[in-house]
């Protein structure tokens, strides 16, 4: 589970402060499929990099399953991170250097247990068993996407973090993303929480919330 509790961010721009959330509560449950939506600049990125222990919060709490995340030490909170949680980006942020498989493997060499079977078996659960070797530049944005998605999921976390994941690609592409992105919750009943401006996309969801000035609701 994941609770927000009177979460509080900002950011300094041009000496002016701009409050991007004012006081954020939610609760998302265990194995819960939540799409974060609002306008441009609301500021969903940000909520979804506190909700997964990327940005502090200038106040409030973020619980994941129970533990006040922020409170952690640094590598209590990488532990968690590397264990329970998966991301996947808008831009891939896949590493040019290496291989697909050597990209989909870096979570486990962060947490000292890389397998490359495991690593192997994702690749392969996401329509690229033909593509092991291959650099990042070898692929398509849509192939690129299906590595980051095989990478949010060699650790079987059990919640995973989607930031616009069909925000770099056309519509066919998109559609197979998410296909494969929701077939892959649903069959490890992981936690999903997607952020993304296409309303279309939230219909796929359980529950919708939206930004608005600051704060989150309920559609």
């Amino acid at each position: 589970m994941i609770q927000a509790d009177q979460v509080y961010r900002s950011y300094t721009l041009a000496k002016n402060k701009i409050e991007v959330l004012r006081g954020v509560n939610l609760t998302i449950e265990s194995g819960e499929k939540v799409f974060l939506c609002g306008p441009s600049g609301a500021g969903k990125t940000t909520l979804m990099y506190t909700l997964a222990g990327l940005e502090n919060p200038h106040e409030g709490r973020v619980l994941i399953d129970g533990a006040d995340f922020y409170q952690l030490s640094s590598s209590n909170q990488a532990s968690l991170r590397n264990e329970k949680i998966g991301y996947i980006f808008q831009n891939y942020f896949l590493l040019p250097e290496l291989t697909a498989i050597e990209n989909v493997m870096v979570p486990g060499l962060i947490g000292l247990k890389a397998d490359r079977e495991l690593a192997k078996s994702a690749l392969c659960r996401v329509g690229l068993s033909e593509r092991f070797n291959h650099l990042p530049a070898e692929l398509s944005g849509g192939e690129q996407q299906r590595v980051a998605i095989a990478r949010a999921l060699v650790n079987s976390p059990s919640i995973i973090f989607a930031d616009e994941p069909t925000g770099n690609l056309d519509s066919a592409n998109g559609e197979e993303i998410m296909n494969i992105l929701m077939e892959v919750v649903e069959e490890r009943k992981a936690t999903l929480v997607v952020v993304t401006h296409d309303t279309s996309l939230s219909t796929l969801g359980d529950r919708v919330l939206t930004i608005k000035d600051g704060i989150v609701v309920d559609d």
